[in-house]
């Protein structure tokens, strides 16, 4: 016998004193929508947990990186983590002043790090001594000074998914506190970068803080040892990646004003600046990716859910197997039933959920796919010649288009026909 259930949290049909349908309707779909409220509130928690200390908050450019996102925290007054030369460009038209800005990222090329030098960002923070000396020399024919952080690697595991752990010895980014220790100890050599900062970041969605506990503290003890050296370290940059709710019944996101706590305890008596990089939970849960039932094919053995929004909107399941809830924008009850929830494009991976229960649907129904204003639209893509969806701004009541949809012509516009042939 089948029940009847009402579409979870059916208040979802307004948000931020918004009607969704109506918006749907106007607008299309898919379609990324973000509550400038939801961010605020965010925003507002840290700043209170904050007080008393001298922090700089630098949002993680890279978890939504919609120019009206950007300007919501240069509003604030937070500085940006940038990881590339557009993300720079992105927050600087935001209104961040190049003086609130760091620029990460394993990879810096030699022309990025020379836009950054040029406009002033505040600081490098450094991955490797290949990009040191790099950045030593490009400074040196500047004739200006690169102020850096050595991004240390802990080797700490963050407890989260092996795709997102940042910070155990066999990943990619920072390098060990022994090599860490050679730098400072040959800084003199460095007539054009002032080497005094530490960083850290040991993964992303991170709902345990032990290991961000571990983390702080092996930096603070090197901050110490250094300090002890004779060296100055005037910045200590905690980095980022605390976990929000994807899954209500599972998720328990560390509390702001513990994590901030655990940042004064292990940094107890230092008195240069404190940056902190959080992205995903300051936009993740402020957005929704909306989205039409195309069709519901019924196969052999399941019932699929064919929606016109798929992994070109939100790659996250398909990378990551990530969960994402996904509700009927409706509150009339229906009979449940179970879909694989998929998208049209040509992978078998383009699939949303597997097995999940909602209320029946049908073609046409608006369903609302939750917790993605991170690394949604950021990870967007044209594959199968999709156009990038529009993403809206709601706040209060109000809504503002803050990226048309693509239109085909938009996405080949960089694109020709061959017009003649060169000799490389």
């Amino acid at each position: 016998m089948s029940t009847t259930i009402e579409s979870p949290r059916a208040i979802d049909v307004c948000w931020d004193g918004v009607d969704l349908p109506s918006l749907a309707q106007k607008l299309g779909t898919p379609c990324h929508v973000y509550s400038a409220s939801s961010i605020r509130q965010r925003i507002g928690a840290l700043q209170t947990a904050l007080r008393g200390l001298d922090a700089l908050v630098c949002y993680a450019a890279k978890a939504n990186s919609n120019v009206a996102i950007l300007q919501l925290m240069a509003q604030a007054g937070f500085g940006a983590d940038i990881v590339s030369a557009g993300e720079m460009r992105r927050s600087l038209r935001a209104g961040i002043p190049a003086q609130r800005i760091v620029f990460s990222g394993v990879g810096k090329s030699a022309d990025e790090i020379v836009e950054a030098l040029a406009v002033g960002v505040a600081r490098f923070n450094v991955e490797s001594e290949d990009e040191l000396h790099l950045l030593q020399r490009l400074a040196a024919e500047r004739g200006v000074i690169a102020r850096a952080a050595v991004r240390v690697n802990p080797d700490v595991d963050a407890l989260t998914h092996a795709k997102i752990s940042t910070g155990k010895s066999e990943n990619k980014f920072g390098v060990g506190i022994d090599e860490a220790r050679r730098w400072f100890a040959a800084s003199a050599q460095l007539t054009h970068v002032r080497l005094d900062g530490l960083h850290v970041h040991i993964g992303s969605q991170m709902l345990d803080l032990d290991p961000i506990r571990i983390a702080l503290q092996r930096v603070a003890d090197f901050w110490r040892e250094l300090i002890g050296a004779g060296h100055a370290i005037n910045s200590i940059d905690v980095g980022g990646g605390l976990g929000v709710c994807y899954r209500a019944d599972r998720d328990r996101p560390i509390a702001i004003e513990d994590y901030v706590a655990a940042i004064r305890h292990a940094l107890t008596g230092f008195d240069g600046r404190i940056l902190l990089e959080p992205g995903r939970w300051l936009v993740a849960e402020a957005g929704a990716l909306l989205t039409r039932v195309i069709r519901v094919k019924q196969g052999r053995q399941r019932c699929f859910l064919v929606t016109d929004a798929a992994m070109t909107e939100l790659l996250r399941p398909s990378l990551y197997d990530a969960w994402h809830e996904i509700v009927p924008v409706t509150r009339e009850p229906r009979p449940a039933q179970t879909y694989d929830i998929v998208g049209p494009v040509c992978e078998t991976g383009d699939a949303f959920a597997v097995d999940r229960e909602l209320p029946r649907c049908e073609a046409g129904d608006l369903l609302m796919i939750r917790t993605t204003g991170a690394y949604g639209a950021s990870m967007a893509s044209n594959y199968n010649s999709r156009p990038l969806a529009a993403e809206v701004l709601l706040d209060r009541g109000r809504y503002a288009v803050v990226r048309r949809r693509q239109t085909f012509e938009d996405m080949l516009a960089g694109e020709q026909s061959v017009q003649e042939w060169e000799n490389a």
